[in-house]
């Protein structure tokens, strides 16, 4: 169905809510029935939610490739689990709540059509993702990657002919059980399965909180002994509470007080238990460090809505810390050094400018353990030249 088609079907179906007279009767009319109820509110949901979907979805083709950083994706896939969760009856001889990632979850065990295998993939891709701990959280990382893979409506579809799964749904109050409906939201989902998402999929450790993304970056660190951070550990998470002067962590600046460490060389330390870090960090004693973190701060440069309740906590245990909009100062340093890094193209190559300090003989079988006695030499040596460095996969030249 066309976009135009599908917009007409939902304004008919507008014309038919108004037909029917008012959703509540404010006793001036007789009880309506719940199952009349039910009906008229699953229109009433399906309505606003398909004018609001195809709001988003129009303005996410506008945009071309859809990043983490567009304002609408956010929208879009609230709207997506609003209709996935609409109807869905829990069990009723079973504590475990139900959501729809167990509808997907189930589809490997009583869809028999044999045409499985990318939502076999996802659905295992997801289950072995550490860092999510509930249902829900495991829904909005399925659902992110359906976009990405572009499998959503695809996805949909199986669900809806596995009469096992969808008769978890009330055939009275959920949109994927009403016939006149469905079609339209199919529609919708194969217009978002054309589209290109190009998204972080790594960042998912609070999808079990929120939709609300926050800021990822990672941070290559040489061997060491020690970072020198002092760490914070609250509801499993790996908060930094500060940085020990003349540490590594202290001169590099990679980190500030409130920044989460989410993950090292590969390693999850979502739901982290007292000094799992240490451990870690022990275990890759003399390897390069890949460390993942997750910033306070937003995009926005404003704290990141999750962490206020964490913030607050670790400012009750040291007062001095500050979590405010950054100044003004360091933007301007910031923004000054991203001015003065310095390139040039030369017969196609790409040089950035750069300082060499010098350089010291450490030997045919030089390692790590002579770094210590060499950067000396050559701080010493006064040597302090500009040069043009280029970087290949193998090597650099200067």
């Amino acid at each position: 169905m066309h976009l135009l088609d599908t917009c007409a079907h939902l304004l008919n179906i507008k014309r038919k809510l108004r037909r029917n007279g008012p959703l509540y009767s404010w006793g001036k009319q007789k009880t309506q029935s719940c199952e009349l109820q039910g009906n008229r509110v699953c229109q009433c949901v399906l309505f606003w939610s398909g004018l609001m979907k195809q709001v988003c979805i129009l303005n996410l083709k506008s945009a071309g490739t859809i990043t983490d950083s567009n304002p609408h994706l956010t929208s879009c896939c609230e709207l997506l689990e609003l209709i996935l969760r609409k109807g869905l009856q829990q069990p009723v001889l079973s504590l475990a709540h139900r959501d729809y990632w167990n509808c997907f979850e189930q589809l490997l065990h009583h869809d028999t059509c044999g045409r499985l295998s990318s939502v076999s993939l996802a659905v295992q891709q997801t289950t072995a993702c550490s860092k999510l701990l509930t249902s829900q959280g495991r829904g909005r990382f399925f659902i992110r990657l359906m976009l990405m893979r572009r499998t959503l409506g695809n996805v949909l579809k199986h669900l809806l002919h596995t009469n096992r799964v969808i008769e978890w749904y009330c055939p009275n109050v959920a949109i994927l059980t009403n016939e006149e409906f469905v079609e339209p939201f199919l529609s919708l989902s194969m217009v978002l399965s054309e589209m290109n998402f190009n998204i972080n999929i790594e960042n998912c450790s609070f999808l079990d909180e929120s939709w609300l993304l926050p800021v990822r970056q990672i941070y290559e660190a040489v061997p060491c002994r020690e970072l020198g951070m002092a760490l914070r550990y609250l509801d499993g998470r790996v908060f930094v509470l500060d940085l020990l002067q003349g540490s590594q962590a202290q001169v590099d600046m990679f980190a500030e007080p409130g920044d989460i460490i989410d993950e090292m060389n590969g390693i999850s330390l979502r739901n982290a238990s007292n000094g799992q870090a240490g451990v870690v960090l022990s275990k890759l004693k003399g390897q390069p460090l890949s460390i993942h973190l997750i910033r306070w701060r937003g995009e926005d440069g404003s704290i990141y809505q999750p962490l206020v309740k964490h913030l607050r906590q670790l400012k009750q245990e040291k007062p001095s810390l500050q979590f405010g909009p950054k100044p003004a100062s360091q933007q301007d340093k910031t923004s000054g050094q991203k001015r003065g890094q310095t390139q040039c193209v030369k017969d196609g190559r790409i040089l950035y400018g750069v300082h060499l300090l010098g350089k010291a003989n450490i030997g045919m079988h030089g390692d790590k353990e002579v770094l210590q006695h060499a950067i000396p030499v050559v701080l010493q040596s006064s040597q302090a030249r500009k040069v043009y460095l280029q970087l290949s996969k193998k090597c650099c030249w200067m």
